[in-house]
């Protein structure tokens, strides 16, 4: 079931269909980053100035990552002072290294998210357990 939201940024207005969206970024200033299904546009909506979106974001995160579905699995990650809030269903890729980092690509996008066992062990350890369960493969 699509979950459509009107945007207003930069003087256009976006329909996007949020359940294409994969990933979504939380700055330390409040500012709430998405990337545009099918690109690797970034949408960044600030909640001094465009509250009522920003608000349909939370919304809509408050729902998927609350909720078991058979087509996402929405876990926050922590990394490089942000968290984000990704759909692991959606990650094509997992690269783990001899150091023990895991890289992966938000889909739609260009972005690295590199997770280090020692200094990010909650959300390395999400990582494992859904690479071990989608896949049958063990990161390690």
């Amino acid at each position: 079931m699509a979950y459509w939201v009107k945007i207003l940024y930069e003087r256009k207005e976006y329909v996007v269909n949020f359940e294409r969206v994969h990933a979504f970024c939380y700055e330390l200033n409040g500012r709430v980053t998405f990337w545009l299904p099918d690109s690797a546009i970034p949408i960044v909506i600030n909640p001094h100035s465009n509250l009522e979106d920003y608000q349909k974001i939370l919304d809509y995160l408050e729902c998927v990552t609350g909720l078991e579905l058979d087509h996402a699995h929405w876990v926050k990650i922590y990394y490089d002072k942000n968290e984000y809030v990704i759909n692991l269903n959606c990650i094509s890729s997992f690269c783990h290294e001899p150091n023990g980092r895991i890289t992966f690509w938000l889909p739609d996008g260009t972005i690295p998210i590199i997770i280090n066992p020692v200094s990010n062990p909650e959300s390395y350890e999400k990582v494992v357990k859904y690479v071990k369960k989608a896949t049958g493969y063990s990161l390690s």
